[in-house]
């Protein structure tokens, strides 16, 4: 067991920022009578989710449905299933927006050039 502020610590979280997971409950931590909040190994796993999702650019929504669903269904299956479409669905949105970055790279190329011979126009005019 964990204390908040050594989670805190080890992957460099605010103690705001793990309340918050628990607030909108994709963390549990035990709280013994004293009321501090101990984590579990678990409850780690879950961070280290959580932390891998947005590495991922998943939305905490995303990421809650698939920490939870593994409490729902002690055999990883439908976590497993649910983290592959999100997962398909991310790579569609990564390739469209390795297009449109391609796209204005191309675009920025062009006027480049254009910038470039209205200048050597503008030096000729000068000499």
């Amino acid at each position: 067991m964990k204390s908040i502020k050594e989670l805190s610590i080890e992957y460099q979280l605010s103690t705001r920022t793990l309340r918050y997971y628990e607030e909108v409950g994709i963390l549990k931590p035990t709280r013994p009578a004293n009321g501090m909040r101990h984590y579990s190994k678990r409850e780690e796993a879950k961070i280290k989710l959580i932390l891998r999702g947005k590495k991922y650019g998943f939305s905490l929504e995303e990421i809650k449905e698939m920490v939870l669903l593994f409490d729902l269904d002690r055999t990883g299956v439908k976590q497993l299933q649910r983290t592959i479409v999100y997962g398909e669905q991310k790579i569609v949105e990564i390739d469209e927006k390795i297009q449109e970055l391609y796209e204005i790279r191309e675009e920025m190329d062009r006027i480049a050039n254009m910038f470039r011979q209205k200048l050597a126009q503008l030096m000729e005019v000068g000499e």
